[in-house]
């Protein structure tokens, strides 16, 4: 695959994005009615801006009441040095870890976790606190979600 080119976005664009961060549905005609430019205009954008790979995809958001008594938590993980590829081996064969992130900070990486039972999620943490090279871990479960843009 050939390398992108870095695409520059004007205000149009960033608009156009947030628009679709608020609702990916949105039809053609809203989107274009919200930036009041033809839709002609929002059709080639959202052209462009997927063979650049600034969109990747449209996805879908489920309701926290889904989950059924499940918890979602953000972990924080230190590593020791020369550890953080097998670390990042072992979290990848753990499918409640939803997102993997490296980070700048105390933490090396962050884990967005998925579980169905705090029974569920204790365990979890303590596989993961049990990897190889894992030194430290500090976990803060979400309560509620404020503000969700995908």
């Amino acid at each position: 695959m050939p390398p992108l080119r870095p695409v520059t976005l004007d205000d149009t664009d960033r608009r156009l994005i947030e628009l679709l961060q608020i609702n990916a549905r949105e039809s053609v005609a809203n989107l274009a009615r919200h930036l009041g430019v033809a839709r002609t205009t929002v059709n080639s954008r959202l052209a462009r801006l997927e063979q650049a790979q600034v969109i990747t995809g449209y996805g879908v958001r489920l309701s926290q009441r889904l989950i059924d008594g499940g918890l979602q938590a953000y972990v924080g993980i230190k590593v020791q040095s020369r550890a953080g590829k097998e670390v990042v081996k072992r979290l990848s064969a753990m499918g409640q870890v939803q997102q993997l992130c490296t980070v700048s900070g105390e933490f090396d990486y962050v884990a967005w976790l998925r579980s169905d039972s705090p029974e569920q999620l204790d365990q979890l943490l303590d596989q993961i606190g049990s990897v190889p090279g894992v030194e430290k871990t500090t976990t803060s479960i979400i309560l509620s979600h404020k503000v969700h843009r995908g």
